[in-house]
């Protein structure tokens, strides 16, 4: 959306806001799957967005669960079961038997030992046979070592209620090294051929996690970008595993979709130093890698206009660079929080600072409406606004008081 109409959503639902656009979801899911191999189906891990499920459905084949919180959420958006892979480090009975009678879950995922009997017991009971990905760890508490997953292949093999179908990899997020890449998918590829020969099990899909990166704090390069996922697309292309294969994808599908809008309410100069506050603040944005601001966020003014249309000019970090008019004032850009680690924006060059004014910070997508510290001073949490393809705009939340989650339920 242009200025005029961010200022207009402003102005209707009031700030702070996050504003979630379909149409920049269609076009990344159309990025993606122009340079990555056809086999390749799409899944979301709605922990980045949940709020994105209604206008992303249509462009992933799958949505990938990891909480009862999750899965409740899954089932009043009216997802299929057979849409969700249910996921997690933490499986708890309840949360397995509820996906039970949500329906047929198009996989369940194997974290450990415990996970894998937890399963079979509810299955065999239930009467169901569970198709699962056994998860294959990179180090970290998630996910199995190898040797676990040749005793479950063994343990599992012609077993009436466990179907093992394939192996899940996922390391982390913001992988920008290909050659990290290439070895994850090299030792998947090594542990599949390994199951085949010394236990004759043939991986019938591989789920895995690229991590894609996103740029925050540079300007884009969509050259740059597609050259990344192109050669992404080689490193899969080039496996020796050929079946059936899952790209798991969180904040790289859905950063790109949102814009959080924040208004100043209050100016001042203290030692020299100019600063602004604003209603939102860090416990709304989460930018990976930008803490206290130590690098410049993708944040702009909105244009204004005065009584007689005339614009108020405004100085983005991009335009500062090569702004050498005096009229432009340094000023520090702090949230409504009591924390004086609450800054969003340091040096951001600025003509006509005053309150009303609104900033636009981009790519915005991803895990700014769920990660930050939002019950932090009991403050309202931000209305949440989606647009769909036509630019119709929808309130998928209201601005929502936080006081109630923090007020005793016994007061002695």
């Amino acid at each position: 959306m242009n200025d005029t109409q961010l200022m207009a959503l402003a102005h209707e639902y009031g700030t702070p806001l996050y504003l979630f656009e379909q149409t920049a979801l269609r076009d990344r899911v159309a990025l993606l799957r122009e340079c990555l191999p056809a086999r390749a189906e799409l899944c979301l891990a709605i922990k980045a967005n949940p709020f994105a499920l209604p206008i992303i459905r249509p462009y992933v084949h799958r949505l990938e669960v990891c909480s009862p919180g999750e899965l409740n959420i899954c089932e009043a958006c009216g997802t299929a079961p057979e849409e969700i892979v249910l996921s997690g480090v933490y499986k708890d009975e309840a949360m397995v038997r509820h996906a039970l009678s949500f329906g047929d879950i198009h996989r369940y995922t194997v974290e450990s030992l415990a996970q894998f009997e937890l399963l079979r017991r509810l299955a065999q009971e239930s009467g169901r046979r569970l198709p699962v990905l056994l998860r294959l760890t990179c180090g970290s508490q998630f996910g199995m070592d190898a040797d676990d997953i040749r005793a479950l292949v063994a343990a599992a093999r012609d077993d009436a209620w466990i179907d093992v179908r394939g192996l899940q990899q996922f390391s982390g997020t913001q992988k920008t090294s290909l050659r990290r890449v290439e070895r994850e998918l090299a030792r998947a590829d090594a542990l599949m051929a390994e199951l085949e020969e010394t236990c004759g099990f043939v991986c019938r899909e591989f789920e895995y996690g690229p991590g894609l990166p996103v740029d925050y704090f540079d300007a884009p390069d969509p050259a740059a970008e597609r050259a990344f996922l192109e050669q992404l697309g080689d490193k899969l292309d080039a496996m020796a595993f050929q079946g059936p294969l899952t790209l798991e994808i969180g904040r790289g599908l859905t950063a790109c979709c949102g814009t959080y809008l924040t208004a100043v309410v209050d100016a001042k100069t203290n030692q020299k130093v100019n600063y602004a506050i604003v209603d939102g603040g860090i416990h709304h944005l989460t930018y990976y890698g930008g803490a206290m601001a130590m690098k410049q966020p993708p944040v702009r003014f909105l244009e204004e206009t005065d009584g007689n249309g005339k614009q108020c000019e405004a100085v983005s970090p991009a335009a500062a660079i090569d702004d050498a008019e005096a009229s432009a004032e340094s000023w520090t850009i702090c949230g409504s929080l009591c924390t004086t680690n609450d800054i969003l924006v340091k040096s951001l060059p600025v003509r006509d600072m005053h309150p009303g004014r609104v900033l636009a910070f981009e790519r915005a997508g991803a895990y700014c409406m769920t990660e930050g510290v939002s019950l932090l001073l009991s403050r309202e949490l931000p209305a949440i606004v989606l647009a769909d393809e036509t630019g119709t705009t929808h309130l998928a939340r209201p601005h929502t008081r936080t006081d109630p989650l923090n007020t005793p339920a016994v007061v002695p």
